[in-house]
């Protein structure tokens, strides 16, 4: 196999298990920061083994990394929460659209960074969300779990698009797993404070799911995404993993039975078409 197609095969398995990843929120039977908390520290503890068995670097280079670290740590901390949340309150496959949107929210939050102002074809992007969201949403009402989930989700997206624009910015420099470590390390001990179920109280089955979750489905795709970026552009990096939501809900209907209705396939392919046309924006931009 030669590396080309052995990195888009990394690619996929990682997005595959990204996309894997919403699952645990529906089979695990803790609440939305139990389950960051515990996977969370699982991930770490993993990507620190897989950094010293590659003679990997830990330590950053500068003081100041640390703190842009811990602001990263917080962003993905709220992102995981939310994110999982979401999905215990609308269902995975409504959950997980309504997360991606942030490649759009990305847009319009980095020229506050960069003092530009959002294109034409960034704010039809931004309506075709919008749309795609209003599709997915049941009433308008918080009251209603499933439109709270869809809340949370646009909320997880934004805390996710706010950590990548920092991490683009300020930590480029570092690799994905050496950054994750860091993450998931900072977003772990800041939610340890909230938790309910300590983790002797835990079920044995959830044990085994939570060591699933951030061994297989968090330590490993983050590890093979970066493994799949020597070989592979940035854009088709970035157009594959548009496939997530794809994946998580082909898995959500084969795992728990869980079979979304015509709206919500009709909004998710506005959003999910959205985010790729965005994606795909962003990498041909930075190619000129």
């Amino acid at each position: 196999m030669q590396a080309q197609q052995q990195s888009l095969l990394y690619l996929h398995i990682a997005v595959l298990l990204f996309g894997g990843t919403a699952l645990f929120a529906k089979l695990i039977n803790l609440n939305a920061i139990d389950i960051t908390v515990y996977r969370t520290a699982v991930a770490g503890m993993a990507i620190l083994f897989m950094l010293y068995l590659q003679k990997k670097p830990i330590k950053l280079n500068r003081p100041k990394d640390y703190l842009i670290v811990l602001l990263l740590g917080v962003a993905v901390g709220i992102h995981w929460v939310t994110y999982f949340a979401g999905m215990q309150m609308a269902g995975i496959t409504v959950g997980m659209l309504a997360f991606f949107s942030y490649p759009v929210v990305t847009v319009f939050l980095e020229p506050l960074f960069n003092k530009s102002k959002p294109k034409a074809k960034d704010i039809l992007s931004a309506a075709v969300v919008v749309l795609g969201i209003y599709l997915l949403v049941p009433s308008a009402n918080l009251g209603d779990d499933v439109t709270l989930g869809i809340a949370m989700g646009v909320f997880s997206g934004l805390f996710f698009a706010l950590r990548n624009i920092t991490h683009k910015r300020y930590f480029s420099q570092y690799s994905g797993p050496q950054t994750m470590f860091y993450q998931t390390l900072v977003a772990s001990i800041m939610l340890c404070a909230f938790i309910e179920v300590p983790i002797y109280e835990v079920s044995n089955k959830d044990l085994t799911l939570i060591l699933i979750a951030g061994i297989i489905f968090t330590a490993t795709p983050h590890s093979l995404f970066a493994a799949s970026l020597k070989h592979l552009s940035a854009a088709t990096a970035g157009l594959i993993a548009c496939l997530q939501p794809l994946y998580g809900t082909l898995l959500a209907i084969i795992i728990i039975h869980e079979r979304p209705s015509l709206m919500t396939i009709i909004g998710g392919i506005l959003i999910v078409s959205a985010a790729c046309f965005e994606t795909w924006s962003i990498t041909q931009k930075a190619r000129q």
